[in-house]
């Protein structure tokens, strides 16, 4: 289950107390920031069962902790990640265009500079 919108200042224990009146939580994982170690405002909690998960969704979503509204559902598997390498932030890999002949240049290159002063040079011809 994911549990959103907690207040910073609350700790694992609490969200434990709170968890266990819902049901069985095995586990309650609270991420913290890399770079201060301070909790980043949400946490994910472990049920021994899919109906204990489901009723404490209804249980704790909109309840108010540590002065902020909850908001709590059950958590989505995170889709797998590719291999370790470059990400891919475009299209097709088939959209990359190859070296190409310039006639301005005279041999095969890549376009250097701002697309205004290739449109300079084409003019110039």
């Amino acid at each position: 289950m994911f549990v959103g919108n907690l207040s910073f200042r609350t700790t694992k224990e609490e969200l434990t107390e709170i968890a266990a009146a819902a049901g069985t939580a095995i586990d309650v994982y609270m991420p913290s920031d890399r770079a201060t170690g301070k909790p980043r405002g949400f946490a994910f909690i472990e049920f021994a069962s899919q109906a204990e998960a489901e009723a404490a969704v209804n249980q704790l979503n909109g309840r108010e902790v540590g002065g902020r509204t909850l908001k709590a559902n059950l958590a989505e598997d995170r889709p797998p990640r590719g291999p370790a390498g470059p990400r891919s932030f475009g299209g097709p890999p088939e959209a990359i265009a190859g070296p190409t002949f310039h006639a301005v240049e005279g041999r095969f290159s890549k376009p250097k500079g701002s697309r205004r002063g290739t449109r300079g040079r084409k003019r110039s011809l």
